[in-house]
């Protein structure tokens, strides 16, 4: 019950945050930051389901977010779809693929099952570059605005509302998951996939299912991103990409909701934080991150929080 009380309490005063944040937003290019904080977020808290909570590895998730983006560009731009059914047959599209892949890949272990994922990544980037008929190859490809029943949302405000929407959405959905059966199944395979089998669950389907909702989520928040950038190249399903997204999980907190959101909110901050720093921006966010692994082993919020229950005992 303390769980369920703590997580109801953190929904409200992420709701609150959210609504009050853009009465500290001077202008669009801080919304912009804001709206890509909680893209970010989302495919974090997504990740961190499959990292954090069941300790499977993932170093190609840039390459579903690609994906995502790129099937609502080329379905919307090429072929005159609408963007909300775009959107909805990228991620079904992506569920289909993930599923495919999840059972080979996820019978690995440790290193291999990292070297498999990164493949995955690698893989799709190739294709997105060298496909240059249907995704304009290295030079990227515009996308149209996004529109839902005539509605076309533009603008920095209406963006920020819609990803905001979507960031409570998804730690709602993730705190519901956390703490249903379906969540500890996830935390006991964590802990020991031999035990968790002995006592009944299904290891290789649950696996499977947060392996494709993350992949999922990442597909969504792809299309979405792509529709409000409005123009997308390949770069997003770099490896480069797909370590930004894991570092978030890691700099956070695995197993924390609110740790995904942290790093997300710390790793899209520090590069423009950094930025005056002409030529030495990349040094510092790499002794930034150095020094967070060194005092907060466990991620941020997992770290602080151990630290603050100690104090406070």
């Amino acid at each position: 019950m303390n769980k369920l009380s703590s997580s109801t309490r953190g929904l409200f005063l992420l709701a609150f945050v959210l609504l009050c944040l853009p009465l500290a937003l001077p202008n669009s290019f801080y919304y912009d930051v804001a709206i890509r904080i909680a893209i970010n977020a989302v495919i974090a808290i997504g990740l961190n389901l499959l990292i954090g909570y069941t300790g499977q590895i993932s170093l190609g998730h840039a390459g579903f977010f690609g994906l995502g983006a790129y099937a609502s560009a080329i379905l919307t731009s090429r072929y005159g779809w609408p963007p909300a059914l775009a959107l909805a047959a990228a991620a079904s599209g992506m569920a289909a693929l993930a599923l495919l892949v999840a059972r080979p890949v996820l019978r690995l272990k440790g290193h291999y099952l990292a070297m498999a994922t990164l493949g995955l990544g690698i893989i799709i980037m190739i294709v997105l570059t060298n496909e240059s008929a249907l995704t304009g190859g290295p030079d990227g490809m515009s996308v149209p605005a996004f529109s839902v029943f005539g509605w076309e949302i533009s603008g920095e405000k209406n963006w920020y509302a819609v990803c905001a929407a979507a960031l409570l959405v998804m730690a709602w959905a993730a705190i519901n998951l956390i703490n249903a059966p379906g969540g500890r199944a996830l935390q006991a395979i964590h802990g020991s996939e031999i035990a968790a089998f002995a006592v009944g669950v299904d290891v290789t389907a649950m696996k499977i299912r947060v392996f494709v909702l993350s992949a999922v989520v990442a597909s969504v928040m792809g299309s979405l991103s792509a529709h409000y950038v409005g123009f997308i190249t390949p770069g997003i399903a770099g490896f480069q990409h797909s370590i930004e997204l894991v570092t978030m999980v890691v700099l956070g907190g695995m197993a924390s909701v609110l740790g995904s959101i942290v790093g997300a909110v710390v790793l899209t901050l520090l590069p423009q934080l950094l930025s005056t720093l002409e030529g030495w921006e990349t040094v510092a966010f790499g002794v930034v991150l150095m020094a967070s692994m060194i005092f907060l082993p466990k991620g941020v919020v997992p770290t602080l929080r151990a630290r603050l229950n100690r104090s406070a005992a």
